[in-house]
């Protein structure tokens, strides 16, 4: 088996960040949740926060932002129809944050470094969430995403897929037993699954260096 971490390393870039500045450019308002996101990352690099205070903070936040794009009529005619004056609540937030992602990944997907070459049993692991990433997964041919997760129905942040979080969550999903005979990231933060691995490569750029 094969495991990857997204960002930075089979995609070229924070593909979180970038999402948010895309949004940005329909929907200025979202701007305003920037500061709040850049503050818990410090708090908690710093070590003034735990692991749950930041999935309490970055949670809250995360609801705003896309409940701001679910609410903007500009990101909902990115889908090339006009917005269904009918839907609310849920619905309604479903149909904006849709939009958002299948227009960003229309035009991001060349990001995706030429190296890696998908296989069907890939699993890809990552800080970010499944409403974002998991689109890109599916247009890639792989449904096996370990992520940081997402309510449908609320848009509330139920788990931040992030540091020791990893390992514990790559075996919830994927097995506790389950053998990872090659892992790839582009950070030393991931050490974790790098000793959980059979071999492990480091990636820079389109550079890659077996490390284990």
């Amino acid at each position: 088996m094969r495991v990857f971490d997204f960002d930075g390393t089979i995609y070229d870039g924070e593909s979180l960040f970038d999402l948010y500045m895309f949004s940005a450019r329909y929907e200025p308002k979202v701007l305003r949740h920037l500061a709040p996101v850049l503050r818990y990352a410090v708090q908690y690099k710093m070590g003034r926060a735990t692991l749950a205070q930041m999935e309490r903070g970055v949670g809250g936040v995360t609801c705003d932002y896309l409940h701001d794009v679910a609410a903007s009529r500009r990101i909902l005619r990115l889908d090339g129809a006009a917005p269904d004056a009918g839907l609310a609540g849920e619905a309604a937030i479903a149909e904006g944050v849709s939009a958002l992602v299948n227009e960003f990944w229309n035009r991001h997907m060349d990001r995706i470094k030429p190296w890696y070459e998908p296989r069907p049993d890939d699993v890809i692991l990552t800080a970010s969430f499944d409403v974002t990433v998991g689109e890109a997964c599916r247009r890639l041919g792989l449904n096996r995403l370990v992520s940081s997760t997402v309510d449908p129905r609320t848009m509330r942040v139920t788990c931040l897929n992030f540091n020791t979080n990893k390992p514990k969550r790559f075996r919830e999903v994927v097995g506790p037993d389950t053998v990872i005979d090659e892992f790839y990231t582009d950070s030393r933060f991931d050490q974790p699954m790098i000793d959980m691995a059979r071999t492990a490569f480091m990636v820079s750029g389109n550079r890659i260096t077996q490390v284990k």
